[in-house]
């Protein structure tokens, strides 16, 4: 471009638009002239005020819209800011400006025709559209030229923003300043085990009190290694989410950071995974020094490899959902720092675990036989060691309600007593940072007599979740431990089916709710940690 251009560019640049109007018809003439001259698009990006904040020079086709995430979505879901841009073949806007409109939130999408001589020729134009019946998602309008474009742009923005609130008021509380999510599946598995598995993440998100708005499945043929789902179907989920006012969106798989970057590029909602939300949900209930260390530790091993050409797909998570913890104050440290921070913390973990060794050694040599109860998690587990010890270890309707390892005593009659451990639960899909990083606490299993694997009988899909929980058993090497199999919230269950199950499973039924179920269960514990004793009373 010449130095003339360029200053001409630099004098659109310092304008100012009055607010009733889109363009004035002097700058209109302005940009056809240059774009004419210079065979290029020219574009505008332009506030409310009447601002011109981007000035941007395409090619013949088309133009690129610079990031605009320093520009905060409104109540209504609008940016603020509309584009005004030229086209050389005269032709109306394009899947591209459609697209960018919706994806960017735009206040309008603005193309004018470059005529003969230079001169302004029909001007089109689209805006967003509240959800409707029809599914569309834009509106797109004309005029002749830009001197019979009858609209008062402020008058009609203001309606366009009322229209949008009321709209989005029907299904979302706007007063929540809860994170509000999507969630998303792209899975080739079956469609039941793809829907347990949403149902899953759901609760999670409850658990990281996340609002949920809408859920997204697609089972493709071919998985798609940049956005996961195919292009076109990340486009439609994230302009569906924005029109629903979603900040957030999760997704049901692992994504590797090159993902990450991609769908972040689309839009400047956060984008986080599976495995991410659980690791907040463990930076929000982490309470002991054993259980921060560890959480922090895996959330800094799952941060590290994505800090390689991080740009804005890490820099939205700067705290809220996905981003607690270490994602408040260490994503822009770099990498060295990380490592080092890692190593401090396994050094760290392991001085933490000799003290746990040590209590552990002082235990066996008591000689008291140590029970650790295991599970799914919502299982259960914590009630039923509340119920038995008559303790008041936290209990919540969550997933994850428990993370620190609690410990308590159960006495039985002739004053013998049992040592009792709640751990975390278990879960499908745990993230692999996460496996690694809990081995320490786990490590309260390893000298147990006994594992009491908890069930939730009642839960529809509790095979697969024993499955879950003796897969990682046996990743731990815990399957060598004597294992008895309990059957718990049996009170939510006909009692003939209850009677079917435990044969079949040959399981004990209980429900922690009710300590009056637990009189064959500590018959069990008893033979279990007492053998000896009971071949005597035989005798």
């Amino acid at each position: 471009m010449k130095t003339s251009q360029v200053k001409a560019l630099e004098r659109i640049y310092r304008r100012r638009i009055p607010a009733s109007q889109i363009v004035t018809g002097e700058l209109a003439r302005y940009l056809t002239e240059i774009s004419q001259e210079i065979r290029r698009q020219v574009g505008l990006i332009i506030d409310r005020s009447g601002a011109v904040k981007y000035v941007i020079v395409g090619d013949d086709r088309e133009i690129v819209i610079p990031d605009l995430s320093d520009f905060a979505l409104g109540r209504s879901g609008l940016r603020g800011l509309r584009c005004v841009h030229t086209h050389l073949q005269r032709d109306p806007l394009s899947t591209d400006d459609l697209t960018d409109l919706a994806l960017l939130r735009l206040d309008l999408m603005v193309a004018i025709e470059v005529g003969e001589q230079g001169l302004p020729g029909e001007v089109h134009y689209g805006h967003i559209l509240p959800p409707n019946r029809s599914g569309k998602s834009v509106e797109v309008l004309k005029a002749s030229s830009i001197y019979e474009l009858d609209l008062d742009l402020a008058s009609f923005l203001r309606a366009l923003e009322r229209e949008l609130e009321m709209k989005m008021a029907e299904t979302v509380d706007l007063s929540d300043t809860r994170e509000k999510a999507i969630l998303i599946s792209v899975s080739q598995d079956s469609r039941r085990e793809t829907e347990d598995s949403l149902d899953e993440l759901e609760e999670l998100a409850r658990t990281a009190d996340v609002v949920v708005l809408d859920r997204f499945v697609q089972r493709p043929r071919r998985i798609n290694p940049k956005y996961l789902m195919g292009e076109g179907k990340a486009r439609e989920v994230v302009i569906s989410a924005l029109q629903q006012g979603a900040t957030l969106l999760i997704f049901d798989q692992d994504l590797a950071p090159s993902q990450v970057r991609s769908i972040a590029a689309l839009t400047d909602l956060k984008v986080i995974d599976r495995s991410q939300l659980i690791l907040d949900i463990f930076a929000r209930r982490a309470h002991t020094r054993d259980g921060k260390v560890q959480v922090e530790l895996a959330q800094l091993k799952y941060i590290l490899p994505r800090l390689s050409g991080r740009g804005i797909a890490l820099s939205r998570l700067m705290g809220g959902i996905g981003g607690r913890g270490p994602g408040e104050t260490k994503l822009e440290i770099d990498r060295r720092r990380i490592r080092d921070r890692i190593n401090r913390l396994e050094r760290e973990l392991k001085s933490l675990s000799r003290g746990r060794l040590q209590r552990r050694s002082r235990r066996a040599k008591a000689g008291v036989p140590i029970v650790s109860i295991v599970g799914y998690t919502n299982a259960g587990k914590s009630t039923l060691l509340n119920a038995l010890t008559q303790s008041e270890v936290l209990t919540e309707n969550l997933l994850f309600a428990t993370l620190d390892t609690a410990t308590r005593r159960l006495r039985f009659p002739q004053e013998r007593e049992v040592i009792i451990t709640d751990t975390v639960g278990f879960i499908r899909k745990l993230p692999p940072s996460l496996l690694g990083a809990f081995k320490a606490t786990l490590e309260e299993m390893e000298d147990a007599d006994l594992l009491l694997h908890v069930v939730d009988a009642s839960n529809p899909r509790f095979e697969e979740q024993v499955s879950a929980v003796e897969r990682i058993l046996l990743d731990l090497d815990l399957d060598r431990i004597p294992r008895l199999l309990i059957f718990n919230k049996v009170d939510l269950l006909p009692a003939d089916e209850v009677a079917a199950l435990c044969r079949r499973f040959e399981a004990l039924p209980i429900s922690a709710m009710d300590r009056n179920s637990f009189e064959p269960l500590l018959e069990v514990l008893e033979k279990r940690c007492w053998p000896d004793s009971q071949r005597d009373n035989g005798s």
